[in-house]
């Protein structure tokens, strides 16, 4: 077993003892990520700051020598208990290393390090003409690290993809401390495995990631947002069907009910009608023709799925209004109870009518309250669950309602997550959401990579 006192003499002599956190204030403030969770926490040994690659692999290379644990963190803002630490161990912070690199107009791409912020490479490459379209709802204080961690979606999934689909290089610590490339500067590469992908969405557990090429796409000329608002929720879901059917490629098309409207207007009042049982938020780009005929598509077959109320709004600060209410959904529901459980399933696009309608009878039958949004044009729904878990009966009742919405989404060919990943939370779930063989392939990758199971421990599986 380490021991605490050289461990941070050691770390203190890589990074600098400035950079090196181990007081029992500090530790309890990194013990937590965004996740509300009733399980027992254990506090991390020590915070280190990296600033280089260099010293992440020394840091990595002493803790694999020692069995150290390391978890590896950004902005903490995961909801799946991804950035616990459950055995101790090092908590390796990286958001000193949150520079962009370079911006290739000429080849679309961009190489950033890991603690860059998600809008703040929107906003820089914009200016040069370019769009990374992934956007989690927290890209204002989200990093590319984490993102690449979960292969985070957002809003523009449907159209434009996630994280994954952006990935062209990665520069990975492994977890003895070699720094390897696992791809090429380039838009097509088949030579050998794709490793760049076996570590997109792998949560940390194979390698720590500590730099990216990421591919670039030509800005949308324009974009216009239209709330199309239904008086039953049952059509909302249906029109998201109808839309895909038609023929159009909106980019974005998610779906809010009215226990999300009306909590919303609380925390960050919009002008969004709370007396409808849903809205679709749907936005369309392209050219600024393009986008007056998909306008004028989107009309049509919500109001012949029964929208009552189409708004597109007028300007681009209203368009921001908007987004920022959209954006405030998981925080809304702060102001029902103290804590906000979120769920992230996925279905296929044809069964969000009888996910959505699933969902409300089960956390009825639970007495819970559930405001149900999520991007719908993908299948991904969040029901963000407001409750008190200092109340063990609501704690019970949000566990047995847990279960069935996962059983739910498995039977109607989905699985647990799209883009909030596994972590600590969902792990006991995954046997039931992963092929046995492919589990068992996934187990042997894992001690491959890491062979002493020092990265993010207790993750995933």
């Amino acid at each position: 077993m380490f021991k605490q006192i050289t461990m941070i003499k050691e770390l203190e002599k890589i990074v600098g003892k400035e950079n090196v956190l181990h007081s029992d204030a500090e530790r309890y403030c990194y013990a937590y990520d965004a996740t509300n969770s009733n399980q027992k926490l254990k506090m991390p040994d020590a915070i280190v700051f990296a600033s280089t690659t260099e010293e992440v692999s020394k840091i990595v290379k002493y803790a694999n020598k020692n069995k150290i644990p390391v978890v590896t963190r950004g902005a903490g803002t995961n909801l799946a208990g991804c950035c616990f630490t459950p055995l101790g161990g090092i908590l390796l912070h990286l958001s000193k290393m949150n520079k962009i690199l370079e911006i290739d107009e000429g080849n679309l791409l961009c190489k950033v390090q890991p603690g860059v912020v998600v809008e703040a490479l929107q906003e820089a490459v914009k200016a040069h003409g370019l769009f990374y379209p992934p956007d989690p709802s927290n890209l204002k204080v989200s990093t590319i690290g984490g993102s690449l961690g979960l292969s985070s979606g957002g809003p523009h999934t449907f159209k434009y993809g996630t994280t994954k689909d952006y990935v062209l290089d990665l520069e990975v610590v492994l977890a003895d401390g070699r720094i390897i490339r696992t791809g090429a500067q380039t838009a097509k590469n088949v030579v050998g495995y794709n490793l760049t992908q076996l570590f997109v969405g792998s949560e940390g557990t194979l390698g720590i990631i500590t730099e990216a090429t990421i591919r670039l796409i030509p800005h949308p000329e324009t974009a216009s947002v239209m709330l199309a608002y239904f008086d039953k929720l049952e059509d909302s879901a249906n029109a998201v069907g109808g839309l895909i059917k038609s023929g159009l490629r909106p980019s974005v098309v998610d779906l809010l009910d009215i226990n999300t409207l009306q909590t919303i207007e609380k925390f960050c009042p919009s002008g969004l009608l709370t007396d409808k049982e849903a809205a679709l938020l749907v936005e369309v780009d392209g050219s600024i023709q393009e986008v007056e005929e998909q306008k004028k598509k989107v009309l049509a077959v919500c109001s012949e799925y029964g929208a009552s109320y189409i708004h597109s709004a007028e300007d681009k600060e209203e368009e921001e209004k908007i987004w920022i209410a959209r954006r405030s959904a998981f925080g809304a529901c702060a102001k029902i109870a103290p804590d906000v459980l979120t769920e992230d399933v996925v279905v296929p696009r044809t069964k969000i009518p009888e996910l959505v309608k699933g969902i409300k009878k089960i956390f009825d039958k639970y007495e819970l309250v559930s405001c149900i949004m999520g991007h719908a044009g993908d299948g991904n729904i969040h029901p963000n669950i407001p409750l008190d878990l200092r109340d063990p009966d609501q704690a019970t009742r949000f566990n047995k309602a847990k279960k069935e919405l996962f059983e739910l989404a498995l039977s109607l060919g989905g699985t647990l997550s799209g883009e909030h990943g596994i972590g600590s939370e969902k792990a006991p779930f995954v046997t039931k959401a992963v092929d046995a063989g492919a589990l068992e392939c996934m187990k042997a990758i894992k001690k491959l990579f890491d062979p002493n199971n020092i990265l993010n421990p207790k993750k995933i599986f």
